[in-house]
């Protein structure tokens, strides 16, 4: 299995653009797949120049309904005329983030896209193919992470807290081996990983993605949070690359505490599997 990471926060090359984002792409000996698009046209960009040819990818995960995930959407569709793509049934709903200045900003997706034929959308649990499944409906016995506060939603006409009833996380099986994907983490990166011990009955052998440990402000959770959160990845005995939104400071206390079982998946980084 080989992963590559499109666009995420950091570059490891100044050939490669990145953004406040996150694309991944997958592919295993029988598919290739993306796991989110980004914020932008970024995404597209840096395929090309990684040797990815988004025009091949057969299934297309978006993790939830922020445009740092969803933004680069409508591009994807253009440039790949046969891929299905897989989104959570709430992730079209309007979602905001209350800004320093108490302004409202939308961070939703593009609304227009809702109705396009190739988009399927998803609950609870939804496998894809033979060895690739979703799931979301993560039950947050762990509170959920302090950076999500000032991530809102309209329901009925009011704006309240998001939930992130939204939010899926992708499964990914070969050779004995099993990947777990996920976008920001928003209901908690110990939840989601027991979530998925429910499903499946043991622990990942890698996880992929962003924690959602720090804020776009530079705030990020406080080191016992972070020490704690550390020890536990460490108890499962996988092996983590994260990025994006979990933040660079929390990542270097992450690793210091983890060591070599947790490394961090810039734009442009590969791993294999």
């Amino acid at each position: 299995m080989l992963i590559k990471t499109l666009v995420e926060n950091t570059t490891i090359s100044e050939d490669l653009r990145c953004e406040h984002a996150l694309s991944l792409y997958i592919e295993t000996k029988k598919h290739k797949l993306l796991f989110d698009v980004g914020e932008s046209e970024f995404f597209l960009q840096n395929a090309g120049k990684l040797g990815v040819n988004v025009a091949e990818v057969d299934f297309l995960v978006i993790s939830h309904g922020h445009y740092d995930h969803g933004g680069g959407l409508k591009t994807f569709l253009k440039e790949n005329t046969k891929a299905e793509v897989f989104l959570h049934r709430l992730a079209f709903e309007k979602y905001y983030a209350s800004r320093s200045d108490d302004t409202l900003e939308y961070i939703g997706l593009d609304e227009e896209l809702k109705h396009n034929e190739r988009i399927i959308l998803t609950s609870d649990r939804f496998f894809i193919s033979s060895g690739i499944q979703l799931f979301s409906n993560v039950i947050q016995k762990e509170r959920p992470p302090t950076s999500n506060r000032g991530l809102l939603k309209e329901h009925e006409g009011r704006i309240i807290d998001d939930t992130f009833a939204h939010e899926q996380n992708l499964i990914v099986e070969e050779d004995g081996k099993i990947l777990l994907l996920t976008g920001c983490a928003h209901n908690g990166i110990i939840n989601i990983i027991e979530h998925f011990h429910s499903i499946k009955g043991r622990m990942p052998d890698y996880v992929i993605g962003g924690f959602h440990l720090s804020r776009s402000s530079g705030d990020h959770e406080d080191p016992e949070t972070i020490d704690r959160i550390a020890r536990y990845l460490i108890s499962t005995e996988a092996m983590f690359y994260t990025c994006h939104c979990t933040g660079i400071e929390p990542y270097k206390r992450l690793k210091a505490v983890m060591g070599d079982q947790i490394d961090y998946a810039s734009t442009g980084r590969e791993i294999i599997i």
